[in-house]
């Protein structure tokens, strides 16, 4: 794929919810952690909606059901039908039903929603290899999920069965903390096997796909927390994306972030979506600014002057590093300029 290399964050004259026609949204680590609404969040989606735009909940988690994220986010004051939610399960339910005969045996290694999704396609899931399976589905299986799952796994991938895996995240936030995740998972069985899965989630194609299948976006904005998934997903489908900083993502990771990674527009929280979003501008003197920060690339690090708010020196460091890598990664030392801006 061709794209044009971003070399800094984007701005908008309107808030980014009057600009787009639907948000993509990301879940865990952009609306709630361990299951409590994040800051900011409840308010700025309700705004949002009121005002015309779209939400609809893409997850790369697999392990509960539409209507059960649905009914959660009701519940954390987000009025949500089922099909305002898209999974890794069904994307991956639909890359299955492609390959397979129609109502063929699909060994799960997961959760619920991961069995809902196949019999959606038609398909039958079951728990052991001995079942006759004519593939195997992995995908997150919450913190209980027994050991001899992944056991039961690599016996069908040993006889040959093809191995499908909703997502391959090596962690996900929480409450207490970030935890491993699906692809920490996958991984176990990928060791044990030598095997190679296919990979529905973000950021690969099956889930743009799902997605757009499943909510008709005209001008979609990917919402999200993650470079490798929400971002990079967004890349992929050759669609703008707004980071938040709520979720696993922080200053120095967004300032060396390769160009696949780079977000249109950064933002604290949703409250991001409210508004529009600042111009960063170069400077005469070959640096960028935006609000009260002008931000420099020099040969071994980052530097940055003024003083405003700290997402404008981010963004402003963002168009230096970027500018500086080109298409690769920026190596320059950004420790004490994100110091300054206390990120």
């Amino acid at each position: 794929m061709s794209q044009t290399v971003r070399t800094r964050p984007e701005g908008s004259a309107r808030a980014l919810s009057e600009a787009y026609d639907t948000a993509l949204l990301d879940l865990d680590g952009v609306v709630y952690a361990g299951g409590s609404a994040i800051v900011h969040a409840v308010e700025s989606l309700g705004v949002a909606r009121d005002g015309g735009m779209r939400l609809a909940y893409v997850t790369n988690n697999a392990l509960r059901t539409p209507d059960a994220v649905a009914a959660h986010l009701t519940e954390l004051g987000i009025a949500t039908e089922g099909s305002d939610v898209i999974t890794s399960a069904q994307a991956v339910a639909r890359l299955i039903a492609d390959q397979v005969p129609a109502g063929g045996r699909v060994l799960v290694i997961g959760g619920e929603g991961l069995r809902v999704a196949l019999r959606e396609r038609g398909l039958e899931p079951v728990e052991s290899a001995e079942d006759e399976p004519v593939a195997v589905v992995q995908g997150y299986g919450g913190p209980e999920l027994p050991w001899g799952r992944f056991a039961e796994a690599c016996y069908a991938i040993a006889r040959g069965m093809p191995w499908f895996a909703s997502n391959t995240d090596l962690t996900i936030p929480g409450a207490r903390g970030i935890a491993p995740g699906n692809g920490a998972a996958v991984e176990v069985v990928r060791i044990a096997t030598g095997a190679e899965p296919q990979v529905a989630g973000k950021p690969l194609p099956p889930m743009h796909r799902e997605t757009v299948l499943r909510t008709g976006a005209e001008r979609p904005l990917v919402v999200g927390d993650r470079l490798d998934t929400d971002i990079e997903g967004a890349f992929n489908g050759e669609v703008d994306s707004l980071l938040v900083l709520t979720g696993v993502t922080d200053g120095a990771q967004l300032l060396a972030a390769p160009p696949q990674h780079r977000p249109t527009y950064v933002d604290a929280d949703l409250r991001g979506m409210l508004t529009g979003q600042p111009e960063v501008t170069e400077t005469d003197a070959g640096g960028f600014r935006c609000g009260g920060w002008s931000a420099t690339a020099g040969e071994e690090r980052l530097d940055l002057e003024g003083d405003g708010e700290a997402l404008d020196g981010l963004r402003a460091l963002c168009a230096a590093a970027w500018t500086a890598a080109g298409d690769g990664v920026c190596a320059l030392d950004g420790g004490k300029a994100l110091a300054r801006l206390g990120l």
